[in-house]
């Protein structure tokens, strides 16, 4: 049973798109006018997933789509369903009826392409009418377009993995991110006078193309702890607490588990040590692809110039 009254953005919200900010906005007027909770209930996997048995590789990790919703709109409420098999088998009338009865769904806010229930029978149409009959408010927010492309997770996925980063976030509305803690490396950058910071990814978790991107760091003394089915976060961060970073993407020999992509990134103008301590990475611009290099000192040469690209990249944002 609910405990307070809410009005609910709906979706998967993979990315926190431009697309999904309508939403968000259109939750927090009508929350504001009715005094209603405002809310998100997305899942914790990605539905298609489930239904073709093939990872859908997400724009962010589930805590990464809270933080964003978190920092970009004040949303505290945010819901995590599980989609197993129960969620993918429910009739689609039964999901908003669900809403209602367990969440306090008075108004429910949702894209014109959003499908729900059994095999997607559930669509926008019949969203608005059975919320008709029910009493309950709806609104379903048309497809935004940025330089006559809708935006849309497919297409900022098919952007991140070529490493257009400017266009995908463009695309967002903000730098794309990748939060992880902090891992244990072979300390080489250390050697070359540029320490590293050192964090992997899951399979499921899309990273940028291989390369090496301007990038801001955002350090967190604490690791919040997440739940699967409800998430609350506390104050964001902003800019003020913003650190310049150099990310290098790729499969690296400076990690334990090497085959795996990972993202190193120097940090500008900082010393201390950050094992097993949450960061966030925000990435800004693409400097350059990959480069195999003759010797440490070219090498060397190279991280200091890409050093002064992203010094000058940052401090211009």
């Amino acid at each position: 049973m609910y405990d307070k009254k809410r009005v609910i953005a709906l979706g998967f919200f993979d990315g926190v798109h431009i697309g999904h900010s309508a939403l968000m906005r259109k939750v927090l007027k009508i929350s504001h006018e009715k005094r209603l909770t405002p809310s998100v209930i997305t899942f914790d996997a990605h539905p298609q997933s489930l239904v073709s048995g093939k990872t859908v590789p997400l724009i962010n990790s589930p805590e990464d789509r809270a933080g964003l919703i978190h920092r970009m709109f004040g949303i505290d409420d945010i819901i995590f369903l599980h989609f197993g098999k129960e969620t993918a088998g429910m009739p689609w009338d039964s999901f908003i009826h669900h809403l209602t009865r367990e969440f306090g769904a008075c108004h429910l806010v949702a894209g014109r392409d959003f499908r729900f229930g059994r095999g997607g029978e559930g669509n926008s149409d019949l969203l608005l009418e059975k919320c008709g009959k029910l009493g309950v408010g709806c609104d379903i927010i048309p497809k935004v377009m940025l330089d006559g492309v809708v935006s849309s997770s497919t297409y900022i996925r098919e952007l991140i993995s070529a490493g257009h980063i400017a266009r995908a976030n463009a695309f967002l509305g903000h730098p794309h991110v990748l939060t992880d803690v902090v891992r244990y490396g072979y300390r080489l950058g250390r050697e070359l006078g540029t320490p590293t910071i050192n964090m992997c990814f899951g399979d499921d978790v899309l990273v940028p193309a291989y390369g090496v991107y301007a990038t801001g760091v955002f350090l967190s003394e604490t690791q919040q702890a997440y739940s699967s089915e409800h998430i609350g976060l506390p104050g964001g961060q902003n800019s003020a607490n913003r650190l310049i970073g150099v990310t290098n993407i790729g499969v690296r020999p400076t990690v334990a588990d090497a085959g795996r992509v990972t993202a190193e990134t120097h940090i500008l103008d900082y010393d201390g040590h950050l094992y097993g301590h949450q960061v966030r990475i925000e990435f800004h611009s693409h400097l350059r692809p990959e480069m195999k290099f003759n010797d440490k000192n070219e090498l060397i040469a190279q991280i200091h110039k890409d050093c002064g690209h992203a010094r000058a990249i940052m401090n211009s944002i």
